[in-house]
């Protein structure tokens, strides 16, 4: 009997078919089952059931705990956006790292995990006009994320054995990213263990360009995370190949539920033709798979996706020959051959 995991996936639009097809071939080959639960939230039955559809994703990602979410159109509201306040997603874990075959300008190996709070920031707020030439907004940050946030960067350090890196704009913004820091430095005297030291934001950016080895865990509020997984994302060639977690804690700052997609989007213009990557999603199922303890299947399912990539079996818009199809049955082939003899590796 293979142990099983149930998993909410989340269905959705343009190439979305194709690579909830891709995943469930390269299921197939892993030594445990997951027992997808679909929920279709593509336009159409977003237009048609309204908050309802969201209504049964919510229970049925909350009933499940972990959840792998296909790309979806923004058209009325963002799903993205529904799901992260209703589940009350406050993290995002965003890795980044070079992924072979992907083309970059950027001539150095980049591997660092992002860890961006979800919410506050000026996102929270839209702002509001003063009169006809002034507008303000205003900027939130609370205690609580911080600290979830917190926890899990340096959670993550211990496991991995990395350093973790905060940055913000504290000198200047001494009320909102002083509060950030301040929790930060709390949280980090809890793992005396990790390496841990505070950056200006803008500084942070010029440093990773110039040596990103020194970034391993960087955690930063949510504006300053929208804008360093764009930078970190364009270094690494592509704003679109790469997966990323999304996060929620109980008070004792254990995942709750996690969500887990790629970065990408629709991409409408080849829905259907069988030139989808599924690099991305193969991506996020590995993380996913971390999240339900599986390490060795995640590593798996990760260092078979890099390694065919490294040799040269990719799909074409990574100039190569394969297509989605072919593309995936090389990853589960390969990652069955790994497992058939694989051991017990170290956490991740």
């Amino acid at each position: 009997m293979r142990p099983t995991y149930p998993v909410t996936e989340l269905l959705g639009d343009g190439i979305g078919p194709e690579l909830s097809r891709a995943v469930h071939a390269l299921a197939e080959s892993l030594p445990i089952r997951l027992e997808f639960r679909p929920v279709d939230i593509s336009v159409p039955n977003r237009r048609a059931r309204k908050s309802a559809i969201y209504d049964e994703a919510v229970e049925s990602i909350e009933a499940t705990k972990v959840a792998l979410k296909h790309p979806t159109a923004t058209v009325d509201e963002s799903p993205n956006q529904v799901l992260r306040r209703r589940l009350d997603l406050s993290v995002i874990h965003r890795p980044v790292y070079t992924i072979p075959g992907v083309p970059t300008n950027f001539r150095r190996e980049l591997d660092v995990d992002i860890v961006r709070i979800a919410t506050g920031g000026t996102y929270d707020d839209p702002g509001r006009m003063i009169g006809e030439d002034g507008a303000v907004s205003l900027r939130i940050v609370e205690r609580r994320p911080v600290r979830e946030a917190a926890r899990y960067a340096f959670g993550l350090a211990r496991k991995t054995g990395k350093r973790v890196t905060t940055g913000s704009k504290y000198t200047i913004q001494k009320a909102t990213d002083g509060l950030f820091e301040s929790v930060a430095k709390e949280v980090a005297g809890q793992f005396p263990e990790v390496p841990h030291n505070a950056e200006l934001f803008d500084a942070l950016l010029g440093k990773i360009i110039m040596a990103p080895e020194k970034f391993q865990i960087v955690l930063v509020l949510n504006e300053y995370g929208d804008f360093l997984s764009d930078m970190a994302c364009g270094l690494a060639g592509s704003l679109g190949i790469g997966a990323s977690a999304n996060l929620a804690f109980d008070a004792s700052a254990v995942v709750r539920v996690a969500l887990y997609d790629a970065a990408h989007g629709t991409a409408p213009d080849i829905a259907g033709k069988g030139l989808a990557n599924p690099t991305a999603i193969f991506l996020a199922v590995s993380m996913m798979l971390y999240q339900l303890g599986e390490v060795a299947v995640g590593q798996a399912v990760k260092n078979a996706t890099l390694d065919l990539l490294r040799q040269g079996v990719r799909t074409r818009d990574l100039g190569g020959r394969e297509s989605t199809e072919t593309f995936t049955e090389a990853v589960a082939a390969e990652v069955a051959r790994r497992l058939s003899g694989a051991e017990a590796p170290a956490a991740p």
